[in-house]
């Protein structure tokens, strides 16, 4: 097997209409990239809001729920700190029989 490197040979130049025409095809294929990629991330933003409104509405129950739960949680607290007849507050002194500690 023989390995051949062959040079190419040059490229002639191009003409000033082929310029132009590779100018207006780059163009128009930059337009359509972007109206393309404008109607995915529309597409796109649009399935997230669809998502986002069916979680919300089908976890409502569930909120309004935990809400009063907090709300009965907070007013148990401070019917609880308010009646609260087993906390005394002071200081205790502990005098000691020497003739009991051994």
């Amino acid at each position: 097997m023989q390995v051949r490197f062959e040079i190419p040979p040059p490229n002639r130049p191009r003409s000033p209409l082929n310029r132009i025409v590779g100018v207006i095809v780059t163009v128009v294929v930059a337009i359509i990239a972007l109206m393309f990629s404008a109607v995915f991330f529309a597409v796109v933003a649009v399935l997230g809001l669809i998502a986002w409104a069916y979680i919300w509405w089908k976890t409502r129950e569930v909120r309004r729920q935990m809400r009063e739960f907090a709300d009965q949680a907070q007013s148990a607290m401070q019917e609880q700190s308010a009646s609260n007849d087993e906390v005394f507050e002071g200081e205790v002194i502990r005098v000691v029989d020497p003739k009991e500690v051994k």
